[in-house]
């Protein structure tokens, strides 16, 4: 019993000090007790762009999962091959968004080593997903506005999926090179350095906007609303990539902003770049797939045009079937025996009258 006084003080002090160093380390406004250093930014209401990007990236995740959940569960209604071919790569379109998104969080994190690595390795890999995808679209929008046909699904999904390792390999490459060969820090690269990598990504851009522009031209009147939706995404697209390569190389420094806004510029372009897809290409090209096709009407007689087509081109006896017309021929044969019956047998009781009257 002699012990329980000593531990109760021991307590007392250990509670008041932990209370001292709670109150000497500066807590964020609009963020709690248990949120730390390195996840501030999530919550901290004086870095207003850190909750606006994590509002952005939380929605357009919302989103994306709705459109996959929605085309899988009606993938089994739609019956044409032309839009089940353009499936594939919407769905390949929706993972590279959620990437996107995702990664989007990754500068909202005080950056280290490892997070680093992940930043320079999946930047170019999900923006090359997404614009594969876009490419692949453009170039069945032709097939299907040119020859009527389209290859199919599995084809273009895995031409999208070839498209976009070309981007992990350069992404690979530079990293071996720069981290593991010459040993330099993984957080210490050159705004030019990471834009030069992602010069493949704008190839795949503008040869999508190619593509794109060439599907317009197509004989078909019908994809050529897909193909005006599609060079709107691909045209915002490169208007966005001019504007953040713009101010990460340039208008930042500048500003005298170089280190403090280039994590901002980038996650702001990751969100924009997201919902851009989502809402000038993945969600008409779902519209588009999943619309039932038209049902073929039935023939209206009381129509005045198409009575005067028939009368022009066609007789009325084109519309009845075979049996029933000869059914109506027989019968005018058969009236045709007895009209000249009955003319025969008149002119035979006239000539008997006339004989009889001799």
């Amino acid at each position: 019993m002699a012990f329980l006084p000593i531990v109760l003080l021991l307590l007392t002090v250990a509670h008041h000090a932990r209370s001292q160093d709670a109150t000497n380390e500066v807590t964020p406004r609009g963020c709690g007790i248990g949120f730390k250093e390195p996840y501030i930014l999530l919550c901290d209401m004086d870095a207003m762009w850190g909750i606006a990007v994590e509002a952005l990236a939380a929605a357009g995740t919302l989103v994306s999962i709705i459109i996959v959940l929605v085309l899988l569960g009606r993938l089994s209604h739609i019956s044409e091959a032309e839009k089940r071919s353009g499936v594939g790569p919407i769905l390949l379109l929706l993972l590279g968004v959620l990437g996107l998104f995702g990664l989007s969080f990754a500068y909202l994190i005080t950056q280290d080593q490892i997070l680093c690595l992940v930043r320079r390795a999946l930047w170019g890999l999900f923006f090359a997903v997404c614009f594969s995808c876009l490419l692949v679209q453009g170039i069945r929008l032709r097939r299907l506005g040119q020859e009527h046909r389209s290859p199919g699904g599995c084809t273009l999904t895995g031409l999208a999926l070839g498209l976009s390792a070309v981007q992990g390999i350069i992404a690979a490459e530079w990293l071996l090179l720069t981290v593991l060969r010459e040993g330099q820090d993984a957080c210490q690269y050159t705004p030019m350095d990471f834009a030069l990598a992602c010069s493949y990504v704008l190839t795949l851009l503008l040869a999508a906007m190619t593509a794109a522009a060439i599907a317009l031209c197509g004989k078909t009147r019908q994809w050529r609303r897909n193909a005006v939706w599609l060079l709107v995404s691909c045209g915002l697209s490169v208007l966005l990539w001019v504007t953040w390569v713009g101010f990460y190389l340039y208008a930042n420094a500048w500003l005298n902003k170089a280190p403090a806004w280039n994590d901002p510029t980038l996650a702001f372009a990751l969100v924009t770049q997201g919902w851009l897809l989502i809402i000038f290409h993945a969600i008409p090209e779902s519209k588009n797939c999943l619309i039932p096709p038209p049902q073929p009407s039935a023939p209206n007689y009381f129509d005045t045009s198409q009575n005067s087509t028939r009368r022009r081109g066609t007789s009325f006896d084109e519309d009845i079937p075979l049996s029933h017309r000869q059914f109506v021929e027989n019968q005018g044969y058969g009236y045709s025996d007895e009209n000249t019956a009955g003319k025969f047998y008149r002119s035979k009781r006239a000539t008997h009258k006339g004989y009889s009257h001799h």
